[in-house]
């Protein structure tokens, strides 16, 4: 296990997948011959890297079509993540690389902001002026025209991800009982498998201090293939200070190979507000990348889909500042 004394690079970072769904995704695959193939200085391991990566950024754009599509609400992406490049996973890894060398690879920013669609021609006006979305991660956010930006948003998101049908999962219709281990909280046993939205104990303590210092909700999406489910940076605050929701350690890995241990809230979906729903199902192309001396590694990239915005997600939008 590698020395967490070493802070990430933001690349690992935002590439970092917990072990447990590289085992579960590739399970019966066995060694792939392409596992070593160097990239860039951090060498990814496998396609299993590259189809997160692909349906990281599929997810977020899907989520962000089903806000826009409501007609009320349209969604900024903000943080880094969001604002990368998402076709091209060496303009993705070279982006965090000037982002680290400008000393802001360890800010945290929320990945949306939305805003209510009377202020769209507005907030696209400023962001030209800063030049573009790819520059908002580059620019403080005590200059006067992020300011603009961000005191016209209703919500701040953070935007999480997971390669799985939540309906199909095992445990997504058992019902909560009492457990021990929750001193008698209602819950679900340790091995569960169920829609969860995560929550990274590193990303506790800088997501509360924008969201009091900006003065905007953050709430946390996190969308499957065929479903989404939300929840507020605060309810999930209270879970996790009740004692309803557990803390858990994996172990993670990042494209370079390292791994690390970290602790994560998982929370059930039932805490959670529905919302979106997969209407049309993304096709699965076959894609490769090609390292500068010519080996090949081939992945499963997302193309296209449409998720719809629930009607519970309307009404929490609708019941903000």
């Amino acid at each position: 296990m590698s020395n967490t004394r070493h802070p990430e690079h933001p690349f690992e970072r935002a590439l970092s997948v917990s072990r447990e769904d590289i085992e579960i995704t590739l399970r019966g695959i066995g060694k792939a011959p392409w596992a070593e193939f160097l990239l860039n200085p951090r060498r990814l391991r496998g396609s299993d890297f590259l189809m997160r990566w692909s349906q990281g950024m599929w997810s977020e754009e899907r989520l962000m079509q089903a806000v826009n599509a409501t007609g009320k609400y349209f969604a900024l992406p903000y943080g880094p993540s969001g604002t990368a490049p998402d076709n091209d996973v060496r303009a993705f890894e070279l982006y965090f690389e000037r982002l680290e060398k400008a000393g802001l690879g360890t800010i945290k920013r929320p990945d949306l902001l939305i805003y209510h669609v009377q202020d769209k021609a507005h907030i696209e006006s400023v962001v030209q002026q800063l030049n573009g979305l790819s520059e908002l991660p580059f620019t403080p956010e005590n200059d006067a025209k992020m300011q603009n930006i961000l005191q016209h948003a209703v919500v701040a998101v953070e935007c999480e991800n997971s390669l799985w049908r939540a309906k199909l999962m095992p445990n997504y219709a058992t019902p909560l009982t009492p457990q021990k281990r929750l001193n008698g909280r209602m819950g679900l046993k340790k091995a569960a498998v169920l829609p969860t939205i995560i929550i990274k104990e590193e990303d506790r303590k800088p997501l509360r201090t924008w969201q009091q210092e900006r003065k905007i909700p953050i709430h946390i999406w996190h969308a499957f293939f065929d479903e989404a489910y939300g929840i507020s940076l605060a309810d999930a605050e209270n879970l996790i200070v009740q004692g309803d929701i557990e803390p858990t350690k994996q172990v993670f890995q990042s494209p370079g190979g390292a791994t690390s241990e970290k602790v994560i809230y998982k929370i059930y979906y039932r805490y959670a507000y529905p919302l979106a729903t997969i209407i049309a199902e993304p096709q699965l192309v076959a894609d490769s990348i090609t390292d500068k001396n010519g080996h090949i590694l081939p992945y499963v990239r997302f193309v296209g889909g449409q998720s719809q915005l629930s009607s519970n997600a309307l009404a929490v939008l609708d019941a903000m500042r």
